[in-house]
């Protein structure tokens, strides 16, 4: 019987996993929702290759680039194929230790902060057994579905209830804890998985959902393409990025009040700043989960770019308004007007769609050189 709880730690500490969640858990508390994905993020299925310009040949020197920069959305997850049908039942231990035997997949919700179990449930075939989604899912495939989060990422027990799912896969970066308790006591199969967001977690991820739909050919053979497809995405950024490395931090703002904060280490924020060959500021500086962006910080800190997710910035009033926050014009970044948006999707899936995530943020970032030395 596959063991959901050890899937997904054999490359981490189960603390890790506690700090992603509790990140994610703070800013669900803190009031942090999410826009409804615009319908420019619709575009034909990719895997590796994004809507992203086709990146210029390295033959010279990349360097960073100065001012706002945008990364652009990607194309949807395809599906692998001639996996052959689900196994079922399938007897899974998930993530809280509970024993859990899935018996029909015909309707499907995935549930969790970041989007990563719909798109996984996509990229193993089974798209077409969704019945809903959250606020965080983007994939055009899923634009039609109705939502079952409101306030962002709260769960809506009457929506969900009315679609009638068979089986919903979810983490504890969602909730409340409660409502998901009324779908158990309600007989609907409730299967939990890691809440950690990471490149090394992503193989763990995807075996998970496989084993608990039944799929685990699908889930191999899905694994090895993203493998194959983030060895490609690496070798391409390794030639763009600038011999000497810019600092970045990765902000999280949700409107124009208190929801603004650095991320640190546990967030997967430091994946990602890694990833794009980048040095993480607050990671150097041990901020860990979440820190308020204060003035002090953020000068302390003196990123050379800043990160930030596209509706979040798109809700503080843009560059011009993310440029009026304190402390802002206190880093280079912020005098140069050095922002770089991501689609707030791809940001920190770490999913099926991360390697064409990351070269599309890696293409918004660096710019092939022009004649001015490389950062």
């Amino acid at each position: 019987m596959p063991d959901l709880s050890t899937i997904g730690r054999r490359l981490r500490m189960r603390s890790a996993a506690g700090t992603a969640a509790a990140v994610a858990a703070a800013l669900i508390l803190s009031g942090c929702a999410a826009v409804e994905p615009s319908s420019s993020q619709s575009s034909p299925p990719a895997t590796v290759q994004s809507n992203a310009a086709e990146t210029p040949q390295a033959d010279g020197t990349y360097s960073l680039v100065t001012g706002p920069a945008t990364a652009q959305p990607i194309g949807d997850v395809v599906p692998v194929t001639g996996t052959g049908t689900p196994s079922l039942p399938a007897t899974v231990t998930d993530f809280t230790g509970n024993s859990v035997t899935v018996t029909d997949i015909s309707r499907i919700l995935a549930l969790d902060l970041y989007g990563t179990l719909a798109q996984t449930v996509i990229g193993l075939g089974l798209g077409e057994n969704l019945v809903g989604r959250t606020s965080s899912d983007s994939d055009s495939s899923m634009a039609d579905l109705p939502t079952v989060t409101a306030s962002g990422h709260e769960l809506n027990a009457e929506a969900i209830l009315a679609l009638g799912p068979t089986v919903v896969l979810a983490d504890k970066t969602i909730g409340p804890p409660e409502t998901l308790q009324q779908l158990a006591d309600a007989g609907i199969t409730v299967v939990y998985f890691d809440s950690e967001r990471s490149i090394d977690g992503i193989e763990d991820g995807i075996t998970a959902v496989g084993a608990a739909l039944g799929v685990a050919a699908a889930a191999e053979k899905l694994n090895a393409r993203v493998a194959q497809e983030l060895t490609e995405a690496r070798e391409e950024i390794a030639r763009m990025v600038p011999a000497e490395k810019a600092g970045a931090v990765f902000l999280y703002i949700r409107g124009s009040g208190a929801v603004f904060f650095v991320l640190g280490e546990g967030s997967g924020a430091e994946g990602l700043i890694s990833e794009l060959g980048l040095e993480d500021r607050a990671a150097e500086a041990g901020i860990s989960g979440t820190r308020p962006a204060n003035p002090e910080s953020l000068a302390a800190l003196n990123p050379d770019v800043l990160l930030v997710m596209s509706d979040g910035l798109a809700s503080t009033g843009g560059v011009e308004g993310l440029l009026k926050r304190p402390g802002i014009l206190q880093t280079a970044a912020g005098q140069s007007k050095t922002v770089v948006e991501i689609p707030d999707g791809q940001a920190l899936n770490f999913g099926p769609s991360t390697p064409a995530a990351l070269l599309a943020a890696a293409q918004a970032l660096y710019a092939a050189d022009t004649g001015q030395e490389a950062r």
